[in-house]
């Protein structure tokens, strides 16, 4: 399966896709670029944010959840105003945020990373109901943030270990147990990198540098992949009628003489369906 140009602007490191439910409407980062852009009937659009931007949720039909290198803020998509949530890692010029989403209970699960990928610089925090908690430490480049349809798991992962983990969550959703493995791609030499999860309970994560998103079954076995033209896969997000559509965000970041395919969003149908992403409680 091959996925087609979705939207043709060129991100250096697209990430962090969110269809928002009620606007049915996708919105997507450019880390490196500080900037969240869009596409819907009403054509493109873009803001700057002034500083390293890469996560979101939505809170309501005009509200976002942004994470950016220093904060949690709120953006209004109708004004473009911003207003302060809480800091995340304010005080450390290290780091900046990378691949997030919001969980089922509506918490937010945001990664830390360094901005030179300085190994285990970074860490994976939950936002919930006003409370900033850190909950793994000594990560290099957090990724594949994304929850079982019951809510009673969460998968993540630390790309250079090639390791997806999952663990078990409590009915508020904070972890009660140890994470374990979901999934171990060093023998394919896969590098996993942001995902979600589908209506099946499958996780469909993407491979940077492979040009493909993969779905893994629950028990961790390998199902299909879909195929997108920039080799830097970095984050897939369902959207669209029924969600049946994939939406896939590429970077060309690390490319000498990138050519025309990489660091667009790509898009595919796909046979079983997404689901909405949840609200965050603010």
């Amino acid at each position: 399966m091959t996925a087609s140009v979705f939207d043709d602007r060129t991100c250096e490191l697209g990430e962090g896709p969110l269809w928002h439910p009620e606007r049915k409407q996708l919105f997507w980062f450019d880390i490196m670029a500080n900037t969240l852009h869009t596409s819907s009937d009403a054509g493109q659009q873009s803001w700057d944010f002034g500083e390293r931007v890469s996560a979101a949720g939505w809170v309501d039909q005009t509200t976002l959840l942004v994470a950016s290198e220093t904060k949690l803020q709120k953006f209004d998509i109708e004004t473009g105003t911003m207003g302060h949530v809480i800091d995340l890692e304010a005080d450390n010029t290290v780091t900046r945020s990378n691949d997030g989403r919001a969980d089922p209970f509506g918490g937010f699960w945001i990664g830390t990373m360094g901005k030179s990928a300085e190994k285990e610089a970074g860490s994976i925090y939950r936002y919930y109901r006003g409370e900033l908690r850190k909950l793994f430490g000594g990560i290099t480049i957090p990724n594949s943030i994304c929850f079982a349809p019951d809510g009673r798991t969460a998968y993540f992962t630390d790309t250079p270990t090639r390791i997806v983990k999952k663990v078990s969550l409590a009915s508020d959703g904070w972890p009660d147990a140890e994470p374990e493995v979901f999934v171990d791609l060093n023998d394919s030499e896969m590098n996993p990198d942001g995902a979600v999860t589908d209506s099946e309970g499958a996780v469909w994560c993407a491979h940077w540098g492979a040009h493909r998103v993969s779905r893994y079954l629950p028990d961790g076995s390998k199902d299909i992949s879909v195929e997108v033209g920039g080799a830097h896969a970095s984050c897939p997000a369902f959207g669209g009628d029924g969600y049946k559509t994939l939406f896939v965000t590429t970077a060309c970041e690390g490319i000498d003489n990138p050519s025309e395919a990489e660091g667009k969003v790509y898009s595919a149908p796909v046979d079983v369906a997404g689901l909405p992403e949840p609200r965050v409680i603010l």
